[in-house]
C-alpha cells in the first residue's frame, strides 16, 4: 500500500548522494553498541573521519549541516539566531544539563520555552539521552499545563520560569541561561530502544480531559527517513508559525532542519500580531524559502510569502481555489497526518503532478487504508475510513488502555503484531491513488488547525453546577466555536455565560474556547436524542436579543466607512455588527480572523492600513476613522501632485521675465 517514488530526493543537491543518505559521523568513543550489537549506543555528530555506528536519522542530517555549512543560519526567533555549529553546541550543553538532572531513557522533560531559539536545541537535546519530550505552550492556561505535565510523569521541566499558578511539584527545573553558563563539550547521541517514546503530544479528549499521544522513536526515525525524500533545496529559512504544543510545531522544525534549512520561530497569534504592530514590524519575516501553514492562515498571511519557493499546507481541507493560487510559479504540498500516526502520514505534490486538492498518497514507510464498518477494503470511487499502518504509528494513548485498544487496531494486512490507526476520517481513494477527503465520522473538527473534541468544551462547561446541559459546534466561518447551555434550576441565567467563558478559557487551548456562549432553555436536538449541532450553530449565528435594549437615536447611523467596516467584519466573523462601537474581538474574533479582516478591507478600499489599527482599538469606529484618515493623506497627495508644475518655469511671475 505504500508507495515509494523514485525521483531522487538528493537529485537537486550537489555532492549529496542519490538516495539522500548522509555521511556517517564517527564515535567519539567505543559505545555500548560496539560491545553488543543489539544494545543501545552514542556517537558523537562532528567527529571527523569514517565511522561504524549510525547516528539516528535527525542526527545524522544535523552532522551533515553542521560540517558542510556551520556558518548558516538554522534557528532564528525573536530572542536571536543560531547557526547549525551554534545549533549542535547548544545542543550538547542541553544534553549535559539534562544528563545531570537524571535524564534518560523514557524520562518525560517538559518544554516550556514558548517560540525561543532555546527550544529547538532543548528538543535536541531531549532525543540525544533517549528521554520523552512533552512540548508546552506559555500561552496556554496554567491548569492545562499542570494537567500535563502530571499526566506525563515528567521530572524535568526546561523553563526560563515558573509560570504564575503553576506548581511543579517535585520537578526539576532547569533554566536556559543557567545551560548557557554551562561548561561546552562534545554532543554524544545515544541509540534509543525503538519502541520507547520520543515524544508526548497532547490532544483533545472526548472526556474533557487532554489525552497524550506516545510517539516512539521507531516513529520518529520513519518519518525523518520520509521527509528526506522531499528534496528541497538547502539555505535559506522556513516558516514555522505553529503552537510549540503541537505536533506541527515539530514537522515545521523538523522539516527545515532535515534539508539544512533554518527554522524562522514565528508566532501568529493575537499576541504575536500585537506585538508585531507595536515594533512597526510585518508578522511574517523577510526571505522566506520556505512556509508551511494552515490553509486558514495562508489565506489570512499569504501577501507575506511572495519569496517562497515551496509552500505547504496542513492541518485543514485546502480549497480547490486556494490550491490554485499558491500553486502558480511554485511547488506546493497537501500534507495530511494524525499525531498518532507521528505527524504526518500522506502529502501530494504539484511537482509529482498530483492534484494538490487531495491528500495524496502515503509517505515512504506508511500504509494507508479505506475500509469499511467490517474493515474490509473499500472499491476505488467509495467511500470509507481511512486506516493508517506502518512502524510510524504510535504506541498508544498514556495511561487510557480503554481507548488505545479502540483506536490502535491489530493491521489484518501486515500481520506480525503490526498495528494500524483508525483516523476516523472518511476519503475516497481515486484510481489513480490518491486520496481525497471527505470529512469526519465523529465530533471531532479542526479549529485554525487545531483539533478539537466537541464533547471535551461541552464537558467542561458542564462541570460548572449551574450547567445541567451544553451543546457545542463550529458556527458558519469554520474558524470558532460556538457553546449553548441550559441553566440549572434555580441558577440565574444572567452572566453565566460569561462564567462558562471563563471556565473555558482556564481549561482549553485559545482555539477550543467559544467565541458564542448563549443560555438557552433547551439545546435543539435530531430524533435520535442527539443534539442538532446544524441548528444549533444557525441558533448561535443570529444576534442576541436582549430585553430592554435602547434603540439607536434616529440620524445617528453609520458613516459610509463605518458601514464598510461592518459588512466585512460580518462577512469575516459570520456574525451580525449591531454597530459602529461593536468590539471586533467581543464579537469571537481572533488573530487569523484580524489578519483576514484587514486584508480584506485594503482589497475593497485600496487603502493601505495596518493591522495595528485594529489591535490597537478594536472598534468599527475607530477602524473607519483610520480608514477615514488615510482617504484624506491620499487625496491632499494627489492634490498636490496635480497643482505642483510640471515645468518649474511654467508659473514664473511675469516680472521674472521682464
Amino acid at each position: 500500500m505504500t508507495d515509494r517514488h523514485a525521483e531522487s530526493a538528493g537529485a537537486t543537491v550537489p555532492g549529496v548522494p542519490a538516495d539522500d543518505t548522509p555521511p556517517r559521523a564517527a564515535r567519539a568513543e567505543p559505545g555500548p553498541a560496539e560491545r553488543d550489537p543489539a544494545g543501545p549506543g552514542s556517537a558523537a555528530p562532528g567527529s571527523a573521519g569514517p565511522a561504524d555506528g549510525l547516528l539516528p536519522p535527525l542526527f545524522a542530517r544535523l552532522e551533515r549541516w553542521t560540517r558542510d555549512q556551520p556558518d548558516e543560519t538554522a534557528v532564528k526567533a525573536f530572542d536571536g539566531t543560531l547557526t547549525y555549529a551554534a545549533l549542535t553546541a547548544r545542543t550538547a550543553r542541553y544534553a549535559t544539563a539534562l544528563a545531570g538532572a537524571g535524564v534518560g531513557p523514557e524520562t518525560s522533560v517538559g518544554l516550556l520555552l514558548g517560540r525561543s531559539r532555546e527550544s529547538v536545541p532543548a528538543l535536541l537535546a531531549v532525543w540525544s539521552l533517549g528521554g520523552t519530550a512533552v512540548p508546552l505552550d506559555p500561552a496556554h492556561p496554567v491548569e492545562r499545563l499542570g494537567r500535563v505535565l502530571r499526566d506525563a510523569g515528567a521530572a524535568v521541566l526546561v523553563a526560563p520560569e515558573v509560570p504564575t499558578g503553576l506548581e511543579p511539584r517535585g520537578i526539576t527545573l532547569l533554566a536556559p541561561a543557567d545551560v548557557r553558563r554551562s561548561a561546552p563539550g562534545a554532543l554524544a547521541v545515544s541509540v534509543p530502544a525503538p519502541d520507547s517514546c520520543s515524544y508526548l503530544v497532547y490532544t483533545s479528549g472526548t472526556t474533557g480531559r487532554p489525552k497524550g499521544v506516545e510517539v516512539t522513536y521507531r516513529g520518529l526515525d520513519t518519518f525523518v527517513d520520509a521527509l528526506g525524500t522531499l528534496g528541497l533545496p538547502p539555505g535559506g529559512l522556513g516558516l514555522n508559525a505553529v503552537s510549540p504544543a503541537f505536533d506541527g510545531w515539530l514537522w515545521c522544525t523538523l522539516l527545515y532542519l532535515a534539508h539544512g534549512q533554518g527554522v524562522a520561530l514565528t508566532d501568529l497569534s493575537l499576541d504575536g500580531l500585537r506585538q508585531a504592530a507595536a515594533e512597526g514590524r510585518e508578522p511574517l519575516p523577510a526571505g522566506l524559502r520556505t512556509v508551511s501553514l494552515t490553509p486558514s492562515l495562508l489565506a489570512a498571511h499569504g501577501a507575506g510569502i511572495d519569496t517562497a519557493e515551496v509552500v505547504v499546507v496542513a492541518g485543514e481541507a485546502c480549497p480547490a481555489a486556494l490550491a490554485e493560487r499558491f500553486a502558480r510559479g511554485r511547488r506546493l504540498l497537501n500534507v495530511y497526518g494524525p499525531t498518532e500516526v507521528t505527524i504526518a502520514a500522506t502529502w501530494s505534490d504539484s511537482r509529482r503532478g498530483d492534484d494538490v486538492t487531495t491528500i495524496g498518497r502515503p509517505l515512504p514507510g506508511y500504509r494507508a487504508y479505506v475500509l469499511d464498518e467490517e474493515l474490509r477494503p473499500v472499491p476505488a470511487g467509495t467511500e470509507g475510513e481511512l486506516h493508517l499502518g506502518g512502524p510510524a504509528v504510535a504506541r498508544g494513548y498514556r495511561g487510557r488502555p480503554g481507548l488505545t485498544a479502540s483506536r490502535f487496531l491489530p493491521d489484518p494486512f501486515q500481520g506480525g503484531g503490526t498495528r494500524m490507526y483508525r483516523t476516523g476520517d472518511v476519503v475516497v481513494r481515486r484510481p489513480s491513488g490518491e486520496l481525497e477527503y471527505r470529512g469526519r465520522r465523529d465530533d471531532q473538527v479542526k479549529i485554525r488547525g487545531h483539533r478539537i473534541e466537541l464533547g471535551e468544551v461541552e464537558r467542561i462547561a458542564a462541570e460548572l453546577p449551574e450547567v445541567v446541559a451544553a451543546a457545542c459546534c463550529p458556527l458558519s466561518s469554520g474558524q470558532t466555536l460556538g457553546l449553548a447551555v441550559v441553566a440549572a434550576p434555580g441558577a440565574d441565567p444572567a452572566g453565566l455565560a460569561d462564567l462558562v467563558v471563563e471556565r473555558c478559557r482556564k481549561q482549553l487551548p485559545a482555539a477550543a474556547v467559544p467565541a458564542t456562549v448563549r443560555v438557552l432553555d433547551r439545546i435543539p436536538t435530531l430524533s435520535t436524542g442527539k443534539a442538532d449541532r446544524q441548528a444549533l450553530a444557525k441558533a448561535l449565528a443570529e444576534p442576541e436579543r436582549t430585553p430592554g435594549t435602547a434603540v439607536a437615536a434616529q440620524g445617528a447611523g453609520p458613516t459610509t466607512s463605518e458601514r464598510i467596516v461592518m459588512a466585512v467584519w460580518a462577512d469575516v466573523l459570520a456574525t451580525d455588527v449591531t454597530g459602529p462601537d461593536a468590539d471586533f474581538f467581543e464579537l469571537g474574533g481572533h488573530s487569523l480572523a484580524a489578519a483576514r479582516a484587514v486584508s480584506e478591507l485594503r482589497r475593497v478600499t485600496g487603502l493601505r492600513v495596518g493591522l495595528g489599527a485594529l489591535l490597537a482599538e478594536p472598534t468599527a469606529r475607530h477602524f473607519a476613522a483610520e480608514l477615514d484618515r488615510l482617504s484624506a493623506e491620499r487625496e491632499a497627495t494627489a492634490t498636490a501632485t496635480a497643482t505642483d508644475p510640471a515645468d518649474p518655469a511654467d508659473p514664473a511671475d511675469p516680472a521674472e521675465g521682464a
